[in-house]
């Protein structure tokens, strides 16, 4: 007879978890982040609820719970986000409640936003304002709507004479004149 012991069948455990109650406050979880990597190049839309880390090129629109836009990252398009962290290139409108652009960011386009932050380093053009809502379409709206439709046209150059007696030539008194673009006729600001 055999008395070696025997073993018996291993059963699964299920783990089960409940659902959080409607209303209870307990968030569920969002799932595990999508990750498009560098090697990727996309020609539409992406709409997700969740949070994205985007590494590839894209030419479309971009809506996201969270974002994150890698530093070798590009996007042609709007991008719609409750959070938007970037770090690489976009072209495009963004609009969020929290935006931080990073140091090796490149922004060229508007960012409406509840929360800004700028490191040292990064490079935006276009217009930024403020907003409680920003996601919302009529925030949106009214911010395309007060942008500047077309840049103002640049004032017509003004003949530089000068009055001192050792002959300074235009160039180098033009040098001593107030840049264009802290002139009043042409602040970016207005």
């Amino acid at each position: 007879m055999n008395n070696a012991p025997q073993e018996a069948p291993v059963q699964p455990q299920a783990s089960v978890q409940a659902a959080p109650k409607k209303g209870s406050g307990v968030m569920k979880s969002a799932g595990v982040p999508s990750i498009i990597s560098s090697d990727v190049v996309m020609h539409g839309n992406i709409n997700s609820a969740g949070e994205i880390q985007f590494d590839g090129s894209l030419e479309g629109d971009l809506k996201a719970g969270s974002l994150i836009i890698g530093e070798k990252a590009s996007v042609k398009g709007e991008i719609i986000c409750e959070t938007v962290t970037v770090r690489g290139r976009v072209e495009g409108g963004i609009r969020a409640k929290s935006v931080s652009l990073a140091s090796t960011s490149h922004i060229q386009g508007d960012i409406l936003h509840s929360s800004l932050s700028v490191e040292t380093g990064a490079h935006f053009e276009g217009n930024c304002r403020h907003s409680d809502d920003p996601l919302s379409e009529t925030s949106a709206k009214d911010f395309r709507r007060s942008r500047p439709s077309a840049p103002a046209p640049a004032p017509a150059p003004r003949p530089v004479t000068t009055d001192s007696d050792d002959g300074e030539t235009g160039e180098r008194a033009a040098a001593n004149e107030t840049p264009s673009f802290l002139s009043v006729g042409r602040s970016p600001l207005r």
